[in-house]
C-alpha cells in the first residue's frame, strides 16, 4: 500500500453503512468498532485495525485525525434543496403565525411569486453568493453532497440562470451538488389564466435547452391539483424522460392526489414529501422501487398533520431518505441534525433507519454509486462525529456533532467542540 493521504484513528467505530434498505438498518451500517479509516487519491483506501496497516502505509506526510473516541461515518447527502433563491420571507412566516393562511398571504403578493420576483431581479453571480452561506451552513452540519433544484425562475432565461448559479457554485464549495430542474414548481403569475401555454413552454423550450447544455440530472415536479396536475406531470415527466433527465416528483404532500402511484409508473428516482401517501400509494412505491425522500422539517414549519408515515414505508420495504428542503417559503433551515430527530420523534423510524436515509438512502435516490458509504474504493467524504454514536444524534435534538468534515480526503470544516458524554 502506498502511504495514506489522510488517517482517522482512535474511533469508537466506523459505519461503514454496506447494506441495503431490505435488510435491518442496524445490520446495514455494517458498524466497524474500534476501526481507523484511511483514504488516498480522495477514494477510502482502508478500513480496519491500525494495526493492520501495511509498513509505509503512515508517513510524516499522512493528515493523522484522532477522533478521540467519536464514531466516523459517510459524509451525508442531502438530496431534496432549493437552496439557490433570491429574497426572504420571514414577515410571511410571521403572518401565518399569527393566523394569515397561505392562500390570504399568496393574493397579497407574498408565497412562490415573492420569492420567484426576487429570484428574476438577481444575477447568476448574485444567486451563487447568497447560496453559498447556505451550502456553508450544510457543510458544518456533514453534508458533503447535495441536490439543487431550480424553479424560481419559471422562464426559460431565469431557469437557465438558477441552473447556472448551481454549476457556479460546485466551483465555489466544496460540497459535490447535483442539479434538479424544477421549472414546474408553480404556474408564474404571467400564465395565470394561460397554464396550458406554460406547460408547453416547459416541455418544449425549458427542457430542451437544459438538457441541450448538461444543466440537470433529474427532472422534478409539484404534482398537486394547486401545482401541475397528473396528467400535466406525466407528460412533462416523460418529456424529460426522452431527454436523459430523470424523474423525480413532489408527491402526496397536501392531498392523496396519486403522485406516488405517477412515480412508480414513469419509473422516478423518488417520490418526496408524501404527508398524504395513501396505502395504495406505498405499495406502488414497493413495488417500483421508488425512494421515499421524507423532509420533515417542512412539515414543522408550515405547521402541518401528519408527517410522512415513514414507518409504514420502511416496513413496505420502502428505500427512505431524509432532506433539509431549505427553501424560503415552507422550510428555512439547513439543520440536518433537527432532521433526523424529528424523523425519529415524528416519521416513526430509529436512530439507525434515520442515519441510513442521511447517507446511502439518500445517495442510492440520487443514483450516486460511491457516495454514503466507506467501503474500499468508495468515495472520502467522511464525517469524525463529537459523540460515541450515532444513536445520539436524533436523541440531542437539533445540535450538530459533526466535528471533522472531509470531502475527498480533505479536511474541508472542523468544528470547536467537546465529546458528548
Amino acid at each position: 500500500m502506498e502511504a495514506l493521504d489522510l488517517w482517522v484513528r482512535n474511533t469508537s467505530e466506523v459505519l461503514t453503512v454496506e447494506g441495503t434498505h431490505r435488510e435491518p438498518a442496524e445490520a446495514a451500517l455494517t458498524p466497524r468498532p474500534g476501526a481507523g479509516i484511511g483514504v488516498k487519491d480522495g477514494r477510502v483506501a482502508y478500513v480496519g485495525p491500525e494495526s493492520g496497516l501495511p509498513k509505509g502505509a503512515l508517513t510524516d506526510a499522512t493528515e493523522v485525525i484522532d477522533a478521540e473516541g467519536g464514531f466516523v461515518g459517510p459524509g451525508f447527502v442531502d438530496p431534496h434543496t432549493h437552496l439557490v433563491f433570491a429574497g426572504e420571507r420571514s414577515a410571511e412566516f410571521d403572518l401565518r403565525n399569527q393566523g394569515a393562511t397561505y392562500l390570504e398571504i399568496a393574493k397579497a403578493g407574498g408565497g412562490i411569486a415573492n420569492t420567484v420576483s426576487a429570484t428574476r431581479a438577481a444575477s447568476e453571480e448574485e444567486l451563487a453568493t447568497l447560496a453559498l452561506p447556505r451550502l456553508e451552513r450544510l457543510l458544518a452540519q456533514g453534508v458533503t453532497t447535495a441536490e439543487v433544484k431550480s424553479g424560481y425562475g419559471l422562464n426559460l432565461a431565469d431557469e437557465l440562470k438558477m441552473l447556472r448559479a448551481v454549476r457556479r457554485l460546485g466551483a465555489l464549495s466544496p460540497l459535490e451538488l447535483v442539479p434538479t430542474l424544477l421549472c414546474a414548481h408553480a404556474v408564474p403569475p404571467e400564465y395565470k389564466e394561460r397554464r396550458a401555454e406554460y406547460l408547453d413552454l416547459c416541455i418544449h423550450e425549458i427542457l430542451p435547452a437544459v438538457a441541450r447544455e448538461g444543466l440537470a440530472r433529474f427532472c422534478d415536479v409539484f404534482t398537486e391539483d394547486s401545482a401541475f396536475t397528473v396528467e400535466e406531470s406525466r407528460r412533462l415527466l416523460n418529456a424529460g424522460k426522452a431527454l436523459g433527465l430523470t424523474p423525480r416528483l413532489h408527491a402526496d404532500q397536501l392531498t392523496a392526489c396519486g403522485a406516488s402511484a405517477l412515480a412508480a409508473e414513469v419509473g422516478a428516482a423518488s417520490a418526496d414529501h408524501l404527508e398524504q401517501v395513501t396505502d395504495e400509494g406505498i405499495r406502488a412505491l414497493a413495488a417500483a422501487n421508488v425512494t421515499a425522500v421524507l423532509v420533515p422539517t417542512s412539515t414543522l414549519f408550515l405547521r402541518m398533520r401528519p408527517y410522512a408515515p415513514g414507518r409504514k414505508l420502511r416496513d413496505a420495504g420502502v428505500n427512505i431518505a431524509l432532506g433539509s428542503n431549505v427553501n424560503p417559503g415552507s422550510s428555512m433551515t439547513e439543520n440536518l441534525a433537527l432532521v433526523l430527530g424529528l424523523a425519529c420523534l415524528e416519521n416513526g423510524l430509529s436512530a439507525a433507519e434515520a442515519y441510513w436515509g442521511a447517507t446511502r438512502g439518500a445517495a442510492q435516490c440520487l443514483g450516486l454509486q460511491r457516495q454514503g458509504r466507506l467501503a474500499v474504493g468508495d468515495a472520502g467524504d467522511l464525517v469524525v462525529f463529537a459523540c460515541r454514536s450515532y444513536r445520539h444524534l436524533p436523541y440531542h435534538l437539533g445540535i450538530s456533532h459533526a466535528r471533522v468534515v472531509v470531502k475527498g480526503g480533505r479536511v474541508v470544516f472542523r468544528a470547536r467542540m467537546n465529546h458528548c458524554p
